[in-house]
């Protein structure tokens, strides 16, 4: 079994990742997954016992734990983070809880101008050094980049305009459309704190930063170029002199990758409902890109996952700029020796290297 630590600086496998986010050629392609510190592994739920997730996101120790459990199972390509999208909006003061089966909870939903007093900016500093001090730790365990990352603007709105996770979005598409002044106040404090967040994640030792926009598949492109895109812009600029991958990933959102591409990503993150190589014509070949096996499909037999698996390769040619992901994140019945099989197949595919 491969520790965390199996690679050294400056080998191939240590910088595999880096070089395929700034479409640069590598011997491999590159691989890791959304989720794959989580739920699916035994040892996972172990030091997790049903605990609280944000209370497990406050303890640094635990988090390192928890990152390093998949990279002492198979050879990926880079750690991200355990942590959750909803602790920096907690520590601004929303009442968030995260219940198992459901996600996010919101005590108090936001429903106007009124309700944004509740919510302060973030200090970083003071109200996330648990999760600098966990990056910190990271850096000296791991030979692998660290990502680190951050909810996007407009899902962070949703969950605390809907209360929860919706599947219709309809509050937040209401508040959004009616009440366009309260919507870019929020937009405004909510695209402060990715962007504060993100920058002390990567001054603290992240190697690249991912936004994840869940739920902007919910908008058309004429709402997301209105309402979205102009925070992601405000976001990304204000990462741009990090001198790191920025990647930029939503779910369901196949016809809005040219506007998030727009908004100033480097690595652009797709998910399976579009083919990898539209997909990527969408977001352009400039752009590096990241996906895109149906996560779903890890829960069927061998055959099925490989098939899909070197789908997806040979769709993305050999073409610098390609690192391999799941469309989402691992679901919990994933049996991770499909994922170790899966890593090993990645790397050794022809398809893959450049």
């Amino acid at each position: 079994m491969p520790s965390a630590t199996s690679s050294s600086p400056g080998s191939p496998e240590a910088d595999r990742f880096l070089r395929a986010c700034r479409r640069e050629p590598v011997d491999r392609t590159p691989v890791w997954f959304m989720r794959q510190a989580g739920r699916y592994l035994p040892e996972y739920r172990a030091v997790r016992a049903g605990g609280d997730i944000l209370e497990a996101c406050r303890s640094p120790e635990l988090a390192v734990e928890i990152t390093l459990q998949p990279l002492r199972r198979m050879p990926l390509d880079a750690a991200i983070l355990f942590s959750d999208i909803m602790v920096p909006v907690a520590a601004m003061g929303a009442g968030v809880r995260i219940v198992d089966g459901v996600g996010p909870v919101v005590d108090e939903p936001l429903r106007g101008e009124a309700d944004l007093r509740s919510l302060r900016s973030l200090e970083p500093e003071a109200d996330v050094g648990f999760v600098l001090e966990a990056i910190r730790l990271l850096r000296k365990e791991l030979t692998v980049p660290l990502i680190g990352f951050a909810g996007a603007p407009f899902t962070i709105a949703s969950y605390l305009v809907e209360g929860g996770p919706s599947r219709n979005h309809e509050r937040t598409k209401a508040l959004m459309r009616a009440d366009p002044t309260t919507w870019g106040r929020l937009m405004e404090l909510l695209g402060g704190m990715t962007t504060a967040y993100l920058r002390v994640q990567a001054e603290a030792g992240a190697q690249a930063l991912q936004v994840f926009d869940s739920w902007a598949g919910a908008l058309d492109p004429e709402d997301y170029a209105e309402f979205v895109l102009p925070v992601m812009r405000t976001v990304f600029a204000g990462l741009a002199d990090l001198d790191v991958p920025l990647i930029h990933f939503g779910v369901g959102t196949g016809e809005l990758l040219p506007l998030m591409r727009a908004a100033g990503a480097t690595v652009v993150g797709v998910d399976w409902r579009v083919p990898l190589d539209v997909a990527w014509e969408r977001a352009g070949l400039d752009a590096a890109v990241q996906g895109n096996l149906d996560p779903a499909v890890c829960l069927a037999g061998w055959d099925a996952v490989e098939r899909k698996a070197i789908g997806v390769l040979r769709r993305a040619g050999g073409r610098p700029g390609h690192v391999f992901n799941l469309g989402h994140g691992v679901l919990p019945q994933t049996p991770p020796e499909t994922l170790e099989r899966l890593v090993d197949l990645v790397h050794e595919r022809v398809e893959g290297a450049t």
